[in-house]
């Protein structure tokens, strides 16, 4: 119904994925700019940050695209309009999720995509069958990853309303922070990515498998391939929150 309604006006959807296009692609330019003053950044070359841009980029538009309307729960659970949705013989989550579904929010993994096609055209790797595989691994993975943030924190919106920004400053924010390669901020945050939110299952582990890194905590490298097992554990942990959030809701009493 909402893509029947957003492609009844089709030039207006056009310039709006074409304005996303291009406020998105800024986010790139200011990499860009920083290899004017610099030949890497941390070790990295830039077509290694284009990979880290793409994937992560690539990795949280899908799972905005999917289940970011989500976002909007808070405002539901003030106004009472989420009991309309509990008494439909559908699930609730599915229907957050769909609410107002945009394809406009095609811009964001568009660009992304094809950030990444360039990176993996200009890298300079040696491209063995695990690492071929890693790829698209890491990009089903981290969306499921960023999906199951998105989910687990906006069900705080249950016990505390305005977690909204909270929830964004995971996943856009996390986003960001996938940027740039791991060694340019402290341990500790990294490892926080790690056994803290999974985000360095995204893009980071991986990475350092496909791009020949050293990893700067010198973790296993079972690491390097785990995140199927972070992401089934993600959205586990999203499920159960999601859960719990449902059963200590008690409506708006109308």
């Amino acid at each position: 119904m909402w893509t029947r309604a957003i492609m009844s006006y089709r030039a207006s959807f056009v310039m709006m994925l074409g304005a996303n296009l291009v406020v998105t692609f800024l986010d790139f330019v200011v990499v860009i700019l920083m290899f004017q003053h610099t030949d890497t950044l941390g070790g990295w070359a830039l077509p290694e940050l284009g990979f880290l841009y793409g994937t992560s980029a690539l990795a949280l538009g899908l799972a905005n695209l999917f289940v970011g309307s989500i976002d909007a729960l808070g405002e539901r659970i003030r106004t009472g309009t989420l009991d309309v949705m509990l008494v439909r013989p559908a699930p609730a989550l599915a229907q957050l999720c769909a609410e107002r579904f945009s394809l406009r929010r095609l811009g964001r993994p568009l660009q992304a995509a094809a950030v990444l096609v360039w990176a993996l055209v200009a890298l300079d790797a040696r491209w063995t069958w695990d690492r071929v595989l890693l790829v698209p691994v890491l990009v089903v993975c981290g969306t499921l990853i960023f999906c199951a943030i998105f989910i687990g924190f906006a069900s705080l919106q249950f016990w505390w309303g305005e977690a909204k920004e909270l929830q964004n400053s995971f996943t856009y924010g996390g986003a960001t922070l996938l940027h740039y390669p791991p060694t340019v901020f402290a341990k500790e945050l990294v490892a926080g990515t790690v056994f803290g939110v999974p985000l360095a299952f995204v893009n980071w582990l991986p990475a350092l498998r496909i791009l020949d890194k050293p990893d700067p905590l010198g973790l296993p490298a079972a690491f390097q391939f785990a995140s199927p097992l972070a992401a089934a554990l993600s959205l586990a942990a999203a499920g159960l929150a999601w859960r719990a959030g449902l059963r200590a809701y008690r409506g708006a009493g109308s």
